[in-house]
């Protein structure tokens, strides 16, 4: 009965005994069919009634017929609803639900179970429900899903009740369903996630739909009309309650009982709860138990364990299983795979199986193929595809490109609308674009979206605005979390601000000094770990005032290497108090030829001192241009005074 949509056979349903596998030749079915006869041409209804259903598992209609018919003449409940499935099979609907009226009067839970469905297809949901009821009060699985899918269609809470009940007793569609309710209802985030790709073969943003799960349709497990009963069959060959309770997650626990029944997506859903908690092996084996029965999702996130393991070749034979099936994540996977092996070409088939298949990231993902070998034309016709069709990734990437042909306005919207689906960058973007036009309070509420989301650089750019409007608190809350994020230009100025915190070292009395590390050097420190040449200067200032000279001129070397003047004019400073003027005068004049006005006033002394008055006098001149104001005084009395010495 094909009510659900679905066209199961009849013994796909398992409403008839299969059988024993004690005599694999099929002697001892033989057997006891030829008992079965015998009993049957003696008289036994019951053993009519057997007949008949062994028949119609058969397929022979026609056999069948006149022995369920003088069966339910008897009054035997089980071949009334056999027979209502036989005329199903025939074709005859309306005469197949006037027996399985009779059986579901007579106490049969799957006619009772077949009637209902009936009835739902016609439309008449009232009808559909009380047969439905009759047959899921009396425990009967099949009769308890379709009750529960017609309550769940309607919305009604009572739904989950039933779908419960028809899981306890090993419908594992049921079981799968119900799963998928209490996930959805669960207060946790989709373990499946959601998102744009992010890159080429990102396995995490190559679909944007749910990345591995599905609702499950309205489809019931057992697709015909009814099951027989009593003597001929069994509701779902599974005793009520042997569903086994596992510790933990209730929707894993209804996960596992379905997969382990052999559903698909459950196996699949299992594979990617176990998957996000680490625990890879059982995940795996889920996810290829899946993947075999044909679940092409199951095969995708399989190749994904397995490029994550190190073991590319094997995800590749996975990924082409799954592509092949129309799975456009795996053929995103492929792409990206060849794209990093230079196999350009094959990527790009690869991605376009992907737009094929109905996954928008293939259009995305060629535009970035097409941008990294330059072919901006390409690259802004496939991101406006993917863009249009709602792609925020590459709404912004397309936003990006148009800013960097001189297009800001075209640019504008783009970022817009990806930052409003979303997009973390293109709300950082979007501060930046404005910040460049010199609209900061425009630009803030932007930075402030993708600070919140977790963006490093735009927290500093909150956190430097906050500055600048003398709100200190929320400025340092900002740049801790962009320091945090590895920002070193953060860790710069949070260290500055809370170095202007600090109270002034007290006067030295008696006995060694111990320096006891701040908060503020521990931040200088590790910007100037990460490069930060003002930073190295800072902490080697602070080295220099405890004393460990060594330190210093380590932190002043760094920087004076990476271009800071003031690092190599500090470094200058420390190298002639230790005695090292040559030395000094070198890095010293490293930082005038760098605008240090106060490194070529020292260079203009040391040449002076050394009697060499004409050099003495250009670097005085310089220190005059290079300021600041002090700087150039001193040094136009140093060059007026070396000039007459020289015209003596």
């Amino acid at each position: 009965m094909d009510v659900m949509g679905d066209k199961a056979t009849l013994l796909d349903t398992g409403r008839f005994v299969q059988p024993s596998d004690r005599d694999e030749t099929g002697e001892g079915e033989v057997v006891d069919e030829a008992r079965t006869r015998l009993a049957a041409q003696a008289g036994d209804v019951e053993a009519t009634s057997v007949l008949g259903a062994m028949l119609l598992r058969r397929g022979d209609l026609d056999g069948a017929e006149p022995l369920l018919r003088a069966a339910t003449a008897e009054g035997d409940r089980a071949a009334a609803n056999n027979l209502g499935v036989l005329l199903h099979q025939r074709g005859y609907a309306d005469e197949a639900a006037g027996w399985w009226r009779i059986a579901a009067v007579a106490g049969s839970a799957a006619a009772a179970h077949a009637l209902g469905r009936y009835h739902r297809e016609r439309g008449d949901e009232p009808a559909a429900e009380y047969w439905l009821r009759q047959s899921a009060e009396q425990g009967h699985a099949l009769g308890a899903y379709a009750l529960a899918d017609l309550l769940e269609h309607r919305g009604d809470s009572a739904a989950e009740q039933w779908m419960r009940s028809a899981a306890e007793r090993g419908h594992r569609e049921a079981a799968y369903r119900l799963a998928r309710a209490l996930d959805r209802r669960a207060p946790h985030e989709d373990e499946y996630g959601t998102g744009d790709g992010h890159g080429v073969g990102d396995r995490d943003g190559i679909s944007d739909g749910g990345r591995y799960g599905e609702r499950a349709g309205g489809r019931s497990e057992g697709a015909g009309a009814g099951t027989a009963d009593g003597g001929a069959g069994s509701a779902s060959g599974v005793p009520a309650g042997s569903a086994t309770p596992v510790p933990g997650n209730e929707a894993e626990q209804w996960y596992r009982q379905a997969a382990a029944r052999g559903h698909q997506r459950a196996a699949l859903q299992l594979g990617a709860i176990l998957e996000k908690r680490g625990e890879l092996k059982e995940a795996g084996r889920w996810y290829l138990t899946s993947a075999k029965d044909g679940e092409a999702r199951a095969a995708c996130a399989l190749g994904f364990l397995l490029r994550d393991a190190g073991d590319t070749e094997s995800a590749a034979v996975w990924w082409l299983r799954a592509a092949q099936d129309g799975d456009g994540n795996a053929a995103n996977a492929l792409g990206a795979l060849h794209a990093e092996r230079g196999e350009t070409q094959t990527a790009e088939r690869w991605y376009r199986a992907a737009m094929d298949a109905g996954d928008v990231n293939g259009a995305y993902n060629l535009g970035l193929l097409c941008a990294e070998q330059s072919r901006t034309a390409q690259a802004e016709q496939w991101y406006r595809r993917a863009a249009y069709a709602g792609h925020r990734e590459a709404a912004n990437a397309l936003a990006v490109l148009l800013l960097q042909g001189g297009d800001a306005t075209g640019a504008e919207p783009w970022f817009s609308k990806a930052a409003e689906a979303g997009s973390v960058d293109a709300a950082f973007n979007l501060g930046i674009l404005f910040a460049g036009r010199g609209e900061e309070t425009v630009a803030l509420p932007w930075y402030e979206r993708a600070a919140a989301a977790g963006h490093t650089e735009a927290a500093l750019q909150v956190g430097i605005a906050r500055l600048r409007d003398g709100d200190e608190r929320e400025a340092e809350r900002h740049l801790r979390c962009a320091a945090g994020g590895g920002s070193a230009e953060a860790a710069y100025r949070l260290a500055s601000v809370l170095d202007a915190r600090r109270p002034p070292a007290p006067a030295h009395e008696l006995g060694e000094q111990v320096h006891e590390k701040t908060e503020c050097e521990e931040w200088y420190e590790r910007a100037a770990s990460q490069g930060h040449r003002r930073a190295q200067v800072r902490v080697g200032m602070l080295s220099a005032a405890r004393g460990d000279v060594v330190e210093a001129a380590r932190w002043y070397r760094e920087a004076a290497e990476a271009g800071s003047r003031n690092g190599a004019f500090n470094l200058g400073l420390l190298l002639a108090r230790e005695g090292s003027e040559p030395e000094a005068a070198v890095w010293w004049a490293r930082a005038a030829d760098a605008g240090h006005g106060r490194a070529a006033l020292r260079l203009a002394l040391v040449y002076a001192r050394r009697g060499e008055l004409a050099e003495g006098q250009r670097w005085a001149d310089r220190a005059v241009t290079l300021g600041p104001g002090e700087v150039s005084e001193r040094a136009a009395r140093l060059r007026d005074a070396l000039r007459q010495e020289l015209t003596a």
